[in-house]
């Protein structure tokens, strides 16, 4: 399996986690009573922690029970808002209860006056997890590249305590409400990230009478059909990369030749996989590894995610070029084990039923011509839909989402997964919504430059249209790495303008 594709795509889950580590006094009584301070091992050792149960199976209201893990951050102030804001994870297969210690720095000033609420959503987390552990990174695995472990994900399905068709979109945004009135909240606020984008939306057309403002974080709409379009817009990434790259004096100076350099690669390991000797850098193990394209590609795609990440690869590929491998190997490692700390099996029990019904064989040809990760990656990444259960989608679960209320989309104009292109398509539909494309950013705004600070303003005053985002046009991408050392001159490579 190319476990470094499969990584790549859960890589802003990771982000979100990585930001940061929660609260304080509750914000009333009734919230004291229905939850309880979090023992180290459940949460934030000042947040407030529950569990809520829901019918697995909701229309028949009988049956197996999924308790539904809750933290709450508890404003920080004497005199608390009524609405709190809901941070929806993303994944799919993220638990957003799982990333409590690190959105508290991120959402540190938001908490000052408003709850932040975290539910690990059906299947994920620590509510009835849908969990298909895929081992540990090898540089065994790097020599598997581009082949999926069917039997290992059959011998999941068959083990979970769950029907996996149950496990949709729809129906937990259905589960979030209720956590809604069971808290005792009236309007609330959403954030959503990635695939939390997609629940966001869903909960907006189900319950849009609960919803005062939605953030709206990299893209990812009901009829996007994962993952369709991912080798499109990830060529779209690396082109921006390679045309960067150019525009800048010392990267072109440095690397004249990037864009040759990349094709001449993959027209080679085309042609014959390199077989070389490599060290992995957390083990020191050393192997013979077959690095053949999909490992290429999967590393590329991985970096992508990241405007620093990605800063790299001028100086990783032209190694490459040149058959040392070992610099991508290492790339390669940063998001180590990510595939492992989502729920794989919810994964899969949201896009067989939502999106690979919607994926025909000629629209992945179409759509991944003259890509470097091609058509295989999206096929591979459906196999498993072959066995996989399929639960209920009303057709019109694909129509778009009409809504007044106020929204703010924020696109990277880097992101290799939901560019701006999506964030445009949802505007159409929404009113009251304003899309802001930060130019520096990857995949997820969330924490880049004056974000944060412009998401508070807009939770404040519910209103995208009047914030002054000027701020953005100064997060640029980082500068490129020109040696194994660094940037050039010795240049900031931390995000700018970075304030909460």
């Amino acid at each position: 399996m190319n476990r470094l594709i499969v990584k790549a795509f859960y890589w802003p889950v990771l982000m979100a986690l990585m930001l940061a580590a929660a609260c304080s006094t509750p914000k009333t009584s009734s919230i004291h009573d229905l939850l309880e301070t979090c023992k180290s091992d459940d949460g934030p050792a000042d947040a407030l922690c529950g569990t809520l149960e829901v019918f697995e199976d909701r229309e028949a209201a009988t049956g197996r029970k999924i308790p539904l893990k809750i933290i709450v951050l508890p404003a920080l102030g004497n005199d608390p808002k009524s609405d709190p804001l809901f941070f929806l994870a993303g994944g799919p297969g993220g638990g957003a209860a799982d990333m409590a210690a690190g959105v508290k720095p991120v959402f540190a000033r938001m908490q000052s006056d408003r709850d932040i609420v975290l539910v690990d959503q059906r299947g994920t987390g620590e509510s009835n997890p849908l969990k298909c552990e895929l081992g540990e990174d090898s540089l065994e695995d790097l020599s598997k590249a581009g082949e999926m472990p069917l039997e290992k994900f059959q011998a999941c399905l068959d083990g979970y305590d769950a029907d996996a068709k149950l496990y949709t979109t729809s129906i937990a945004m259905d589960d979030l409400d209720d956590v809604r009135q069971f808290l005792g909240y009236g309007a609330i606020n959403i954030y959503g990230g990635s695939y939390g984008t997609r629940a966001a939306l869903v909960y907006l057309r189900r319950h849009g009478e609960h919803v005062r403002a939605v953030v709206l974080d990299g893209v990812a709409p009901p009829n996007m059909r994962l993952p369709l379009y991912i080798p499109r817009d990830g060529q779209r990434a690396l082109d921006l990369l390679i045309s960067d790259c150019e525009a800048d004096a010392a990267c072109r100076e440095r690397f004249p030749t990037f864009g040759r350099n990349v094709q001449s690669l993959f027209a080679r390991l085309d042609a014959k996989p390199s077989v070389v000797r490599l060290v992995h850098p957390r083990t020191g193990e050393a192997a013979e590894v077959t690095v053949k394209r999909e490992l290429v590609a999967g590393v590329i795609m991985s970096a992508l995610y990241s405007p620093l990440l990605s800063s790299l690869l001028p100086n990783l590929l032209e190694r490459a070029n040149e058959g040392d491998f070992q610099g991508l190997v290492a790339l390669a490692s940063v998001n180590e084990g990510a595939a492992d700390m989502i729920s794989q099996g919810m994964y899969y029990s949201v896009v067989c039923a939502e999106d690979a019904p919607r994926v025909t064989p000629e629209e992945i040809e179409k759509e991944s011509a003259g890509t470097f990760l091609g058509g295989r990656s999206s096929e591979m990444r459906l196999q498993p839909c072959e066995f996989w259960p399929k639960g209920d989608v009303a057709k019109e679960y694909y129509e778009p989402v009409v809504s007044d209320a106020p929204v703010l989309i924020l696109s990277g104009k880097l992101d290799p997964v939901t560019p701006p292109v999506w964030g445009e398509q949802v505007l159409e539909h929404l009113p009251n919504a304003r899309h802001i494309v930060v130019p520096g950013a990857g995949h997820g705004a969330l924490g880049q430059g004056c974000v944060s600070r412009l998401i508070r303003e807009f939770v404040d005053q519910a209103d995208a249209q009047s914030l002054d985002a000027a701020c953005v046009e100064k997060i640029h991408r980082p500068p490129f790495f020109v040696n194994n050392v660094g940037p050039r001159n010795g240049e900031n490579i931390e995000p700018q303008d970075t304030e909460n």
